[in-house]
Parts: C-alpha cells; sequence; structure tokens
C-alpha cells in the first residue's frame, strides 16, 4: 500500500486516475479502524490534507465554503460559522473524541456514508451543496444526491469531493441538530434530527426543513412535517404533527441500539425538539439583525 499526499486538486484528481483502485482519505478516522478490522488495502491512500482549498473555512458574498477536509475542530472554533449554523457546528462537534476532531471532517462524515453519520442530516436541512471534482472539472450537487445507501455514494470512479457551499441564513432563521446516543458522549446515534425554521415579521413559520438520520439507509427528509409547520404558529399542535410524521417517514431497523418501534418514537420526540430549538435561535437572531 502506498501512501500520497498531493498538495492540489488536480494532482490528486491525476492520482486516482492513475490507480482505479486508489482510495482518498480526508482524516482517515474511519477508514484506519476499518483497515484494522480485515477490510482489504487499497493499493494507493491519498490524503487530501495538503491541499489547501480542502482545509479552509470562509464566507464570500454571503456563501459560506468549507473544505471538505476542514478539520472539525476548526469549523467548531469558528464563532463567525457557528452564529450562522449552531445545528451545523453542533453536529460536526460530535465526531469523535478531542482528537479525533483535529482530523475529522465534513468530507469523511459525507462520504463514508454511515447512515448515522451526525452532519449530513444536518448539512441537508441548510441545503449544503457538494463541490465535486475529476478529471473533466467539477460539479455541485446538493449533499442530499451524494449518499446512496449505507458505505455507498453517486461518486463515480476519479471523483472527489473537495468543497462544501452553504448560503448565509436570513435574520429570522436558524437550524438545530439533536441525536440520541446511549452513552454520554462519543457514540453512534440511535437517531439524530436536524431541523431549519424560517419565522416571518409576526412569528408565524414561513419555512421549514426537517431531517432524520439513523432511522433508514440514508437521510430521510419529513415533507408532511414540514408542511405542518409552514404558513401558521409552532404551536403545541403543529409540534405534535411534526412528532407524528416524523415517526411515519422513518424505516428502521432492529439492532442492538434500538428497536423498530423505540427509534420510531424517538424520532418524532427529537423532531419536535429540534424544531423548537430552531425557532428559538430563529427568533433570537432576529433581535440581534
Amino acid at each position: 500500500m502506498r501512501y500520497e499526499a498531493p498538495t492540489s486538486v488536480e494532482d490528486a484528481v491525476a492520482l486516482l486516475g492513475s490507480e482505479p483502485d486508489a482510495q482518498v482519505f480526508a482524516g482517515a478516522t474511519d477508514m484506519i479502524p476499518q483497515l484494522r478490522a480485515g477490510r482489504p488495502e487499497p493499493p494507493v491512500l491519498v490524503d487530501l490534507k495538503g491541499i489547501s482549498r480542502l482545509t479552509g473555512i470562509g464566507r464570500q458574498n454571503g456563501t459560506w465554503k468549507v473544505g471538505a477536509a476542514t478539520p472539525a475542530s476548526r469549523i467548531t472554533e469558528d464563532a463567525e460559522f457557528g452564529a450562522d449554523f449552531p445545528g451545523l457546528a453542533e453536529a460536526t462537534g460530535l465526531i469523535g473524541s478531542d482528537q479525533i476532531q483535529n482530523r475529522a471532517s465534513l468530507g469523511g462524515n459525507l462520504c463514508n456514508a454511515s447512515p448515522a453519520a451526525d452532519t449530513v442530516p444536518a448539512l441537508v436541512v441548510n441545503d449544503a451543496r457538494a463541490v465535486i471534482a475529476s478529471g473533466d472539472g467539477t460539479r455541485t450537487v446538493p449533499v442530499a444526491d451524494v449518499v446512496t445507501g449505507p458505505g455507498s455514494t453517486s461518486l463515480a470512479a476519479g471523483e472527489i469531493v473537495i468543497e462544501f457551499e452553504l448560503d448565509r441564513p436570513t435574520a429570522l432563521s436558524a437550524d438545530a441538530y439533536l441525536r440520541l446516543i446511549p452513552r454520554s458522549e462519543m457514540d453512534i446515534a440511535v437517531v439524530g434530527a436536524a431541523a431549519k425554521i424560517t419565522l416571518d415579521e409576526s412569528g408565524q413559520c414561513s419555512a421549514a426543513m426537517i431531517a432524520l438520520g439513523a432511522v433508514a439507509p440514508t437521510v430521510v427528509r419529513v415533507p408532511a412535517a414540514e408542511a405542518a409547520l409552514v404558513g401558521g404558529a409552532i404551536d403545541d399542535e403543529a409540534l405534535e404533527a411534526v412528532a407524528a410524521a416524523a415517526s411515519e417517514a422513518c424505516d428502521p431497523i432492529d439492532d442492538k441500539r434500538g428497536t423498530i418501534e423505540y427509534r420510531r418514537r424517538v424520532s418524532g420526540v427529537l423532531a419536535k425538539r429540534a424544531v423548537v430549538l430552531a425557532a428559538q435561535r430563529a427568533r433570537e437572531r432576529g433581535g440581534r439583525s
């Protein structure tokens, strides 16, 4: 197994083109345990951490750009990013231990394609876009279109995610992410729920996005829950409709972490709580504008 550390996107793409079975990594926090568990070793490992475009974070003309290999710790420490996307920043901070945070990345969390990945529901509700590079140039797709199932993505051979784009939220809009884990920290989500809520000047909900993780092969959007919120107050009746729709949208499995019935119940509870938290943050954000 050969290790390569390119310093440009072009070099990384060329390496992938020269060796069809080469594998990229943006942190290796999942790859190392997988190799130790017996996963076949690729002939070439391509480390993306040496490419400056892939390890930066910044805002340009109202759009945030986050490199796919940017360390999670750098994202969580960026106060401006956290003010715009508190839910996504918190989800990023849930990837592993403090030590792992210095290696883990949004690109790795997405492309590892775990149904329980914490950042993917938060990326989805924020309409995040993934910039994908190949020998033919770049293309941009919604993050929601990248993962196609457990351990599988829509990336073609030789393609890599190099960057994420997120539009800055409006003054009365905010996100939230909550999860349930068996232990107090450093565990895999039994259920994760992300919400983004936009309010109008009267405090009514004008837009909503809700997504669930760890309850299906890929992240699940909940249009029925969103429709229950838009155009009205976020009151007890609307929140009960959100909980019911979230539970209904699940397609979970029975395993040692939780039963199907349990996951459905928790999905409704967490979706409702995420909406309440996102709405509270939206009101606070509007008050600061």
